[in-house]
């Protein structure tokens, strides 16, 4: 299918799973799978960017990785970054036509360095100044079309375009497509604990809900999660009921969802009935996802082989795209 447009998208290995992560973003991956050529990235050279334990990332890599197949992913679309070292050398090529000042612009990275600078040592790697160029890189080498990305990484995606565009205009040759922000529709899952943020790790662990977590565990979350929070005067829905009525949509339990929905607007809404079909939906949706990921975790030796193969599939793409660089820059190519 060589007219099939091709999708771009990649995960820091940054430990857990939650259900923010996949209903925002990781079943889109699964259903965008049947329309386009998609190559899903788990970046661990990303991962470098901030103070980490080696040990760490890499059995985070690998966990994400059997996590992602359970949850949908195909074997053949997956890679692994370091396993295909063709980003980090187009990524020093886009150093050469990236201005310091766009990168410096980055909010990203004045946020995180911020919080390196209030810490002990202050130490700020120049990775993490860096790595957006690296992004670039990681999306333009698949010559991707698309990129599903978040209201947070569209400056990011923009300096794809800039870097694209300035390597075109330079070599006098139109070579790169620019890559365009993929919109879908996601659910939006905030901390089940805070409503007023969204569910993040970082925010600490009553504030997330793990894909994998023990079922009983995440009844036990749905039935703690704050409702009313002062934000709503009684007619209007509060943002931990909408929250949980967003999951219960989510989960696909649209009766349930209607027939608590028509409840709330008559007023007769019993917060902890919205709670246990919440719940109920939610660990249903997950139990084959966590059977999956149990049945892949005793094969961890086929999933490494699975994902080195599909990675030195992948890898070819992205040498070809390098090798063509090269051409156009006035570089050395050795034979592959």
């Amino acid at each position: 299918m060589e007219d099939q447009k091709t999708v771009l998208s990649c995960i820091q290995p940054t430990g857990d799973v939650h259900i923010g992560n996949y209903f925002g973003a990781i079943r889109n991956w699964v259903d965008l799978q049947d329309k386009y050529k998609c190559f899903y990235g788990v970046v661990d050279y990303h991962a470098m960017t901030m103070p980490y334990d080696p040990k760490k990332l890499k059995e985070n890599t690998w966990n994400l990785i059997i996590n992602l197949m359970a949850m949908g992913v195909k074997t053949e679309n997956l890679f692994i970054q370091s396993m295909i070292p063709e980003h980090a050398e187009l990524s020093w090529i886009f150093n050469c036509f990236c201005g310091y000042g766009r990168l410096s612009q980055m909010t990203q990275f004045k946020d995180k360095s911020k919080d390196s600078s209030e810490k002990a040592d202050g130490f700020i790697s120049a990775g993490l100044f860096d790595y957006p160029v690296l992004q670039a890189a990681d999306i333009l080498i698949y010559k991707a079309d698309f990129v599903p990305v978040g209201k947070d990484q569209e400056q990011h995606l923009e300096l794809s375009r800039s870097i694209a565009q300035r390597f075109n205009l330079q070599m006098k040759k139109e070579y790169f497509v620019m890559p365009e922000t993929l919109h879908t529709k996601t659910a939006k899952v905030m901390s089940t604990a805070d409503p007023t943020r969204k569910m993040s790790k970082s925010a600490g662990e009553k504030h997330y809900i793990s894909m994998f977590s023990d079922p009983s565990r995440i009844l036990k979350q749905i039935k703690s999660a704050v409702t009313d929070t002062g934000d709503s005067d009684g007619s209007t829905m509060s943002a931990g009921v909408e929250n949980l009525f967003s999951i219960l949509a989510a989960c696909g339990a649209m009766d349930q969802h209607k027939t608590l929905m028509d409840q709330f607007e008559a007023g007769s809404l019993k917060y902890a009935e919205l709670k246990g079909e919440t719940g109920d939906a939610l660990v249903k949706l997950l139990a084959p996802i966590q059977a999956k990921r149990a049945e892949l975790l005793t094969n961890k030796k086929e999933v490494k082989s699975q994902i080195k193969y599909s990675s030195s599939v992948i890898r070819k793409r992205a040498q070809e795209t390098l090798k063509e660089v090269k051409d156009i820059a006035g570089l050395s190519n050795v034979k592959f």
